[in-house]
């Protein structure tokens, strides 16, 4: 069991990574006017403060890989002046896929947390397991489920 104040920490987070899913001004319920899967991501420094935030911008840029972490991570490297992301932590309302797990690892992110789990593409326990692969040089901690429900009801409140 994690302690109290990590849970807190992770939840009150999770709540800024929704916050960031909903499109400026809206509640992400009414997400699907924004056409882009309601998915936030933030990335926090080793002392806690925000960096970088990211989401989903794939419809609006026209690029695949605008996924709310790869977007985060790039913001974040670039306020940092560095691709390695060392001692920080992402959290995600929705469990990354292949590539956004991939690319966590490559940065060196430290922590990842994450809300809703993705049994179709989640890459951090669903389908995968990309961030606890031993071949790899790095593995970050990895905490699913924070808010899981609430990061849910986004998710399902856009696809409605």
């Amino acid at each position: 069991m994690q302690p109290v104040g990590r849970r807190l920490r992770h939840e009150t987070w999770m709540r800024r990574a929704l916050a960031v899913a909903a499109p400026t001004g809206q509640p992400v319920a009414s997400a699907a006017s924004a056409e882009d899967v309601p998915v936030g991501a933030v990335l926090y420094g080793p002392d806690g403060v925000e960096i970088a935030a990211g989401r989903n911008e794939r419809e609006l840029r026209g690029d695949p890989t605008a996924h709310a972490e790869i977007l985060a991570l790039r913001r974040a490297a670039a306020a940092v002046g560095a691709w390695r992301l060392d001692g920080c932590t992402l959290v995600v309302t929705l469990e990354p896929c292949t590539m956004c797990a991939g690319a966590l690892v490559l940065a060196r992110v430290s922590t990842l947390v994450f809300g809703a789990w993705e049994p179709k593409t989640g890459a951090v326990g669903s389908l995968w397991d990309v961030v606890r692969d031993r071949r790899l040089n790095h593995r970050p901690e990895a905490y699913g489920g924070v808010l899981a429900e609430d990061c849910a009801a986004a998710l399902r409140a856009f696809f409605r």
